[in-house]
Parts: C-alpha cells; sequence; structure tokens
C-alpha cells in the first residue's frame, strides 16, 4: 500500500513529528488590532480638542474676570459726582488696561450701564459691567458684575468725610 500524502499514517505516525504550524497573526487578527488602535487614537484627539476649548475658555474667563474687577475699582475710586455723570450706558475702551497688547483689547468688549435705584434715586446708583469675548469655538461668552455705589458710603468716603478733615 503506498501513501501519497507527507503524513505517515498508522503505528509510524508516532515516529514522525508534526509539521508545526508558523507563529504569527492571521490577517483578521491585525485588522481587529488596527481597527482598535485608530478607534483609541481618534477618541484621544477628541479629548484633547475639548480639552483645548475648556482650557481655553477658562484663561478668557480669567481675563474677563480681571477686566472687570479692574473696572469696577476705578468707578469706585470716583466721586459721587464723577458716578452720577457717567451716562447710563456706555462701552469702556480697554486699550488703557491692554497698552500692551492691541489685540487682546479688541478681542473683548466691556460694556458699563449706570442706572438710579428704584428705592432710593437720589443716593444709590447700579452699576453693571458685562465683558464679551467670541470664544475659540466661536460661541460668545459673556461674565457680568454688578455693584452699589451709594452717596457718602464706603466707596465715596475719601471725596466726602476724609478730604473735609
Amino acid at each position: 500500500m503506498s501513501v501519497t500524502n507527507d503524513q505517515p499514517t498508522g503505528r509510524n505516525a508516532a515516529a514522525f513529528p508534526r509539521r508545526r504550524r508558523r507563529g504569527g497573526f492571521t490577517i483578521l487578527e491585525v485588522t481587529m488590532a488596527t481597527f482598535v488602535l485608530a478607534l483609541g487614537i481618534a477618541t484621544s484627539i477628541v479629548a484633547i480638542q475639548s480639552g483645548l476649548k475648556f482650557i481655553d475658555v477658562a484663561r478668557d474667563t480669567t481675563l474677563a474676570s480681571q477686566i472687570l474687577q479692574s473696572e469696577i475699582e476705578r468707578i469706585r475710586m470716583m466721586s459721587w459726582t464723577s458716578v452720577t455723570a457717567l451716562p447710563a450706558r456706555a462701552e469702556v475702551s480697554l486699550s488703557d488696561m491692554f497698552s500692551s497688547s492691541e489685540a487682546l483689547a479688541r478681542r473683548f468688549t466691556v460694556t458699563r450701564t449706570v442706572e438710579s435705584d428704584a428705592a432710593r434715586p437720589s443716593d444709590v446708583r447700579l452699576i453693571t459691567l458685562s465683558v464679551t469675548w467670541r470664544a475659540v469655538d466661536g460661541r460668545t461668552q459673556t461674565r457680568s458684575f454688578q455693584a452699589k455705589y451709594i452717596r457718602n458710603g464706603l466707596y465715596d468716603y475719601f471725596y466726602t468725610v476724609a478730604r473735609s478733615s
């Protein structure tokens, strides 16, 4: 009896070792690994972009808060007469605050409104400051601050009581 294949049969099969399959990955395994890796990289890129947007909003919010604080402190140093002379609504120039960076001054818009208080119109002014800017993603962001300026109050003390003594 003649055998036509390479592998021995019967009793002689134990004498010959089986051919070993070469080690490696199948095309299906490589495709799946590539898919998983690509998905991981794409997800990481999206997460990094979101993180950078959040950092940009946080940076701009901090700048807006500093602008608001600076402007309200400037108004607090005014006398009652100067505060009552302010227009009801005006845009505040930022060129003095950002003298070293014109581009930064153009990014932010500051609006100031001064209203008489309904309860005490001759003694209280409600001052509202709003900062508006456009974020990297194109959305408009706004932060506001309100303060009350009271005649002969803490802010007006320097001009009325302290100067007369």
